[in-house]
């Protein structure tokens, strides 16, 4: 079986809406596109080359597909072997496109999910992917989640967390803070939601 990761930029108040520039995502009325940037470092480039070169494959939106497109296949030597990946891409209107190894899922995407979980294969990254994010939590789909904590609040935009998210527990499998104060922090499913009193 193949683990769903999904790997995200967040605001303290869990806003994940175009962390990487103004013109990204500006639904909405969204006027903070690129949040992250003053935050970015050396440490954080590190962090996130590590995530980006684990063994994967994709699985995206069809926003950030497009995103992806339009930079990546030009820019390999900055993600080696994104090329190869497969990208799986949840798409009811995109059918093909020229960037290799890209492959549409349409119809019940939960279900085209589940069978790609259950097939041998490197685990699928979720990068970006907002609407697409907010069906895997509806399903129940994703294992780990690899956050990126950013000391910043943005009050309004789309959040990584909305209405709908399946109660579990995740436990802490590995975190980081860099000298930005961004809190890099991996966490894996741990169950179902335990109660108690005090």
């Amino acid at each position: 079986m193949s683990k769903l990761i999904v790997l995200s930029f967040v605001t303290m108040d869990g806003v994940m809406q175009a962390p990487g520039g103004p013109e990204e995502d500006p639904s909405g009325g969204f006027k903070y596109g690129g949040w992250t940037h003053p935050f970015f470092d050396d440490f954080a480039g590190k962090v996130m080359g590590e995530q980006m070169s684990q063994p994967a494959n994709l699985l995206l939106g069809r926003k950030t597909f497009e995103i992806f497109a339009s930079y990546w296949p030009q820019h390999e030597d900055e993600w080696h072997g994104v090329n190869q990946m497969t990208k799986y891409v949840a798409s009811n209107t995109l059918k093909k496109h020229a960037w290799s190894n890209s492959v549409f899922l349409s119809g019940n995407v939960a279900d085209e999910i589940k069978k790609l979980k259950q097939q041998k294969g490197p685990d699928l990254q979720v990068h970006g992917s907002g609407n697409l994010i907010q069906t895997l939590l509806k399903n129940d789909l994703v294992d780990e989640f690899w956050l990126k904590i950013f000391p910043i609040t943005l009050g309004n935009g789309k959040r990584l967390f909305a209405e709908g998210t399946t109660p579990r527990s995740f436990k802490l499998i590995e975190s980081k803070i860099s000298p930005a104060g961004v809190i890099f922090a991996s966490y894996a499913r741990a169950g179902d939601v335990q109660t108690g009193s005090f």
